[in-house]
């Protein structure tokens, strides 16, 4: 109860950008002239490349700038990443592009971020065509904010279950392989075999990210999702319209998956440093975590030693998409660059070097090539890069497991509500769920009745 009024006042924080846009809109369609572009530098604004130093995305913008030099063009593009988490990020854009106070043309938004920055006017509509078929469909509906394209997906993500197959081997499992359909239930069962011939190290069942920030929602969205089929707490126009029903179930569905018989203490208070830490330690033989936990935990184990499969349930579709700022003064250009960067090619770069690819090409056809970049399968980004590739791949050079687990598991995610009131939603979502989390007595009917009430109160209805 104590953080309501953070989330009002998260939600008061954003209404002045939509109150700000709506007066420069007229409240219809804005017309989108596009004046010549200015020559001069295209600026990036991204968050942390997970890839590393030198990461995929540098080393694609450093490609596009190798070809614009052939071309003798004037432009280049140069990125910013951002520091801090995620909703830091997002406050850092939020600031910079409604006061002004940094000239970025292009910005890399999580998927959730879309209908907000829009909403308020802070990116411009891009032509259709940029979100073609090739992009998997359950992704590219992240691209779009009340019928328009706003961003481009660029890369995607989505959670998965990692497995300590030399956990399970020592505990007297004969088959370790879970294969691509494993439930709930059959992890529970795990529980007993483990705890009756535990592991060196080993503590509970498995373990996530439920400490108080975005990691926490996604993983109880997950739940609610699994718990009620086609579960959705907004509508297409970012309206409230959960029950009470689902919502208790989806409540009684977080509890089961985090019972203290089963899942790490530590995880209420992790993030995915700390889960990916606790599981690569032996403290857990199953771990939820996003695809680029394949490539980081395969610099320390085998096959043999690991495995991967599709989240059990429903999985978040997470990600980041590009998009054009309103201030930009080379919005062609920037178009351009946006349009190289999620090219099949680049795609394939990006699923080499360990993120999720956003178009079906790059999992499926072997013409669709990374030859732009060729450290982005796993040689050194430079002579004093010492990181060595371990990862496991197929016979096209993919990463192992993207065309049999990843892809699947994307065209099966689900998103996290889409609402331009995203931060108020989070904030109050994560606050309504300490008390499940905190061993609050309260049954499912009752935290789902404070949860239902709160997020009321927090998005318009």
């Amino acid at each position: 109860m104590a953080r309501r009024p953070a989330a009002a006042l998260a939600r008061l924080l954003v209404l002045p950008l939509l109150l700000t846009a709506t007066a420069c809109t007229g409240g219809g369609p804005e017309p989108d002239p596009t004046p010549a572009d200015v020559p001069g530098t295209i600026v990036v604004a991204s968050g942390r490349d997970v890839t590393g130093r030198n990461g995929i995305r540098r080393q694609l913008i450093d490609a596009w700038n190798r070809q614009q030099q052939k071309q003798n063009s004037v432009y280049r593009a140069r990125l910013v990443e951002l520091s801090g988490s995620a909703d830091e990020q997002r406050s850092q854009l939020l600031g910079a592009l409604q006061s002004g106070s940094a000239d970025y043309d292009v910005v890399n938004l999580d998927v959730t971020w879309v209908p907000e920055f829009a909403e308020a006017g802070l990116i411009r509509p891009l032509p259709d065509h940029l979100v073609d078929d090739d992009v998997i469909t359950s992704v590219a509906g992240t691209a779009r904010w009340k019928g328009r394209v706003h961003a481009v997906p660029f890369n995607s993500d989505v959670g998965l279950l990692y497995y300590r197959r030399d956990h399970l081997r020592e505990a007297g499992v004969q088959r370790t392989d879970l294969g691509t359909d494993v439930t709930w239930q059959r992890l529970r069962e795990f529980r007993d075999i483990l705890d009756s011939r535990p592991p060196q190290g080993y503590e509970k069942l498995w373990t996530t990210q439920l400490a108080a920030y975005e990691g926490r929602t996604v993983n109880a969205i997950e739940a609610f999702a699994s718990a009620t089929e086609g579960f959705t707490l907004t509508d297409s126009s970012g309206r409230y319209t959960a029950g009470l029903r689902e919502l208790t179930d989806g409540v009684a569905e977080l509890r089961r998956r985090t019972d203290s018989p089963y899942l790490l203490g530590r995880a209420t208070s992790s993030d995915e440093a700390a889960s990916l830490g606790d599981f690569a330690d032996g403290r857990t033989a199953f771990l939820r975590h996003w695809p680029y936990a394949y490539g980081t935990l395969h610099r320390t184990f085998t096959p043999r030693q690991l495995g991967v499969a599709p989240l059990p349930g429903r999985a978040v579709l997470g990600g980041q998409n590009l998009a054009v700022t309103r201030s930009s003064q080379r919005v062609r250009k920037a178009i351009e660059l946006i349009r190289f960067l999620t090219s099949p090619e680049s795609e394939r770069c990006l699923l080499d070097a360990g993120f999720a690819a956003t178009r079906t090409s790059a999992y499926r056809d072997d013409r669709v090539r990374c030859t732009a970049v060729p450290a982005a399968k796993g040689a050194p980004a430079s002579s004093t890069d010492e990181r060595t590739d371990h990862m496991p791949r197929d016979r096209a050079g993919r990463p192992g497991y993207a065309r049999t687990i990843l892809l699947p598991a994307l065209q099966r995610a689900v998103s996290r509500p889409r609402t331009p009131f995203y931060g108020a939603f989070t904030q109050t979502f994560t606050a309504q769920l300490d008390g499940l989390l905190a061993g609050d007595p309260a049954g499912d009917a009752e935290l789902a009745r404070r949860l239902d009430e709160a997020l009321r109160r927090a998005l318009p209805d």
